[in-house]
């Protein structure tokens, strides 16, 4: 698969992150705190995206270490910081994130899990240079032919969003365990894709 298409999700992300981390630097309060939260996220995704492209030297540590920073600001974590009544003050989210709170709640959810999954599998390396068990092992790829992003892999078709792929319907998500087994370049390019879906959804380009 083209690089082009595994990391479009990746420039979607830093610019939705970048856009909402820099803009209105009047924030206060928690708006600020969680536009902080977006900055830290912002600075690993352009960090890693660069590795994950081969453009810089690929790290494990820096990795796991960004990982770890992305899953501190995901999950329960990011969702204390949008209590009802926190769009003022140069806030970015939109009313949806309150009138449909579970499926923020859910991407924030999936975040955590797709951020844990990019700590344990950083030791894995990249798919070009065979990383990942399950690559290694010599079973059916996770990014092609019926695999992640085509098909009725884990992100096309019955795919990553709906239907009974990855993140939704009968099977279900795939668990931290489970991504551990994978390229790490493969699960960062799951990580891009929630936060690309959640700034679809939930953020205003402008108030």
């Amino acid at each position: 698969m083209k690089k082009s298409v595994v990391f479009a999700g990746c420039a979607i992300a830093i610019s939705g992150l970048s856009t909402l981390a820099l803009a209105h630097s009047g924030a206060t309060g928690i708006v600020k705190e969680r536009m902080d939260g977006m900055k830290a996220m912002s600075d690993v995704v352009k960090t890693l995206s660069a590795m994950m492209r081969g453009d810089t030297t690929y790290d494990a540590d820096t990795v796991r270490k960004g990982a770890a920073v992305i899953r501190s600001h995901a999950g329960r974590d990011l969702t204390r910081l949008f209590p009802e009544g926190s769009r003022e003050h140069g806030s970015e989210a939109k009313p949806e994130i309150w009138s449909n709170w579970q499926a923020f709640s859910d991407l924030a959810g999936q975040l955590e899990v797709f951020a844990e999954g990019l700590e344990a599998a950083a030791g894995n390396g990249l798919m070009a240079n065979g990383g990942g068990h399950m690559m290694q092992n010599g079973q059916s790829g996770m990014m092609g032919g019926s695999g992640m992003m085509g098909g009725s892999g884990m992100m096309g078709g019955s795919g990553m969003m709906g239907g009974s792929g990855m993140m939704g319907g009968a099977s279900g998500m795939m668990n931290a365990d489970q991504l551990a087994q994978m390229p790490a370049d493969g699960v960062f390019n799951m990580v891009t894709q929630t936060c690309s879906e959640c700034h679809t959804r939930f953020r205003t380009e402008e108030n």
